[in-house]
């Protein structure tokens, strides 16, 4: 069974046992947390689809890191302007692992 998630203005598939990469979610580790956006459900033989969401449904998963990316840099530059700006940028992220998936 899988379900495709919304979070982080991200859509996500995701199975039982699932390790996903989100935009950070507020939390410490080990806490749970529950993901109600649900767009789709497929089981074994049942296919549920939500307009836009599905009824009931929800993911919920256990939050397994809080950490940071590698950084990128951004660049700027005038050419005979002597001007130049260099700026770094880590994204925060949140580690989840799917324990189950709810139909309602």
């Amino acid at each position: 069974m899988y379900a495709i998630v919304v979070t982080g203005g991200k859509q996500h598939r995701v199975q039982e046992g699932d390790l996903i990469r989100v935009e950070k979610l507020d939390g410490e580790v080990g806490a749970s947390v529950t993901l109600d956006q649900v767009l789709m459900v497929a089981g074994e033989d049942a296919l549920q689809i939500g307009t836009p969401k599905v009824d009931g449904a929800k993911v919920e998963a256990e939050i397994v890191r809080q950490a940071r990316g590698k950084k990128v840099l951004i660049f700027k530059k005038r050419r005979r302007k002597n001007y130049r700006r260099l700026n770094g940028h880590r994204q925060p992220f949140t580690h989840l692992r799917v324990s189950k998936i709810v139909v309602g």
